[in-house]
């Protein structure tokens, strides 16, 4: 009968990660290779993530804006928010602020995107709401506080600055106001002929807790993806010499973003609109708080003071671009250009702007 002798070498066993599913002896190929697949399961799961989403945004009764922004867009943002925290924690400020506001700028061109395969009318009209306003005006006020954070005192607590803690309160409270506004709205978009509300589809026959197991397990899946997506990101920064802001802003952050643009094109084929939109805005203000997050999981200080002028430049892009489209779905425009309102042309400038900028100058 042999005896247990060496705990430490038992442990070291099991928790030895395997060579292959090691980064640091993966080649440049391999993780392109890892990109492409993670950007697949991402793409895969996000579309049955919004079935699930619609479904519960029925069952639940919190509707499609409020569930988008809450749950859907916190979920398909999990990968990203995963990624951030992973990179700040390994001591990449730079790139984790660099996927965070790039993932709002690329998810906010999404919307852009989903309002061209959209034909009847601009989106922006057929899916204005309250909720919908409030969330982009929350969105707006999000963005402004790590721009405030970094020129104020670095001053923090256990490492976290203050603004952090700030930003979750505020993301709570406006919150908490699209909830109270969408149960005793005092404001009201005109119903046209083109719009699209938030009516609830046939009742579902799953159980909830089933369909709560069902989302719970794609979002999981979503969370995974996104810890691949950023030890591939921090090898690809270290092995090629690319700038922690390019490979944040425009490589993880279009990746882990992806599953906003499935679920986008998904609701506006399902003629969801307002799941669409407010799924975009919602997940943009929840965003804001992967920098909350990463200052968190980043053990240096104020991440808000160790982010560099790129990261700057994105976000009051992303603010000129939450910007444009509040003023869509105020103005309402009904066609546009070829069904394509001038919102999103303007947010489509935008961002093609700042990537020729960010990649070229």
């Amino acid at each position: 009968m042999s005896s247990f002798t060496d705990p430490s070498a038992y442990t070291s066993w099991l928790f030895t990660v395997p060579e292959f599913l090691d980064p640091d002896t993966w080649s440049v190929m391999t993780l392109v290779w890892v990109f492409v697949l993670a950007a697949l399961i991402i793409v895969i799961f996000g579309t049955l993530l919004t079935r699930e989403a619609d479904r519960l945004a029925d069952r639940t009764g919190l509707g499609e804006a409020v569930f988008g922004a809450v749950f859907l867009g916190a979920s398909t943002s999990l990968s990203g928010s995963v990624a951030s925290m992973v990179v700040a924690f390994q001591g990449f400020p730079e790139l984790a602020a660099a996927n965070a506001v790039g993932g709002i700028a690329v998810q906010t061109f999404w919307l852009a995107v989903a309002d061209m395969t959209y034909r009847r009318a601009n989106l922006e009209h057929a899916a204005a709401s309250l909720e919908n306003l409030l969330l982009g005006t929350l969105l707006v006020v999000l963005l402004a506080f790590p721009l405030v954070a970094r020129f104020v005192t670095d001053y923090t607590i256990f490492e976290i600055h203050p603004a952090s803690l700030i930003l979750f309160a505020a993301y709570a409270y406006g919150i908490r106001v699209v909830q109270k506004a969408r149960a005793a709205p005092l404001w009201q978009a005109r119903t046209t002929s083109e719009t699209r509300e938030d009516v609830p589809g046939k009742e579902h026959e799953m159980r909830t807790w089933v369909m709560w197991s069902r989302f719970t397990a794609l979002v999981l899946v979503a969370g995974i993806s996104g810890y691949i997506v950023a030890q591939a990101g921090v090898e690809l920064v270290q092995r090629t010499g690319v700038s922690q802001n390019t490979v944040g802003a425009f490589i993880t952050a279009v990746i882990t973003s992806l599953p906003e643009l499935v679920v986008t094109l998904a609701a506006v084929r399902q003629g969801a609109l307002t799941l669409a939109v407010g799924g975009i805005i919602g997940g943009n203000s929840f965003d804001v708080l992967f920098l909350a997050f990463s200052d968190i999981a980043y053990r240096q200080g104020s991440i808000y003071h160790d982010m560099g002028g790129e990261q700057v430049l994105i976000i009051t892009v992303s603010i000129a671009m939450a910007g444009i489209l509040l003023m869509g779905l105020l103005r309402r425009e009904r066609r546009g250009v070829a069904g394509i309102g001038f919102e999103s042309v303007g947010i489509a400038l935008l961002y093609v702007g700042l990537l020729v900028f960010q990649l070229v100058l």
